[in-house]
């Protein structure tokens, strides 16, 4: 992991198109502003485990219906 210390309105970039501004420290907490491309999705972690568990279990449902339907003939 890379650690950089930024201060209120600085910025960092990544990859060359998306922008993380710093643009508020209150406290121990930090508002962050994201500028990336409309196709780059962008979650906070919370949110993207929860996406990431709600798929792997619509995938495991899924196949295992998918597999009973294939298996139900016989």
């Amino acid at each position: 992991m890379l650690a950089l210390s930024r201060k209120k309105n600085e910025a960092l970039v990544i990859n060359n198109n998306i922008e993380i501004t710093v643009l508020e420290v209150k406290g121990e907490q930090v508002k962050l502003g994201i500028s990336a491309p409309k196709e780059v999705p962008v979650y906070r972690k919370e949110v993207y485990i929860q996406i990431q568990a709600a798929n792997e279990a619509a995938m495991t449902t899924d196949s295992t219906q998918a597999l009973n339907d294939l298996l139900g003939g016989l």
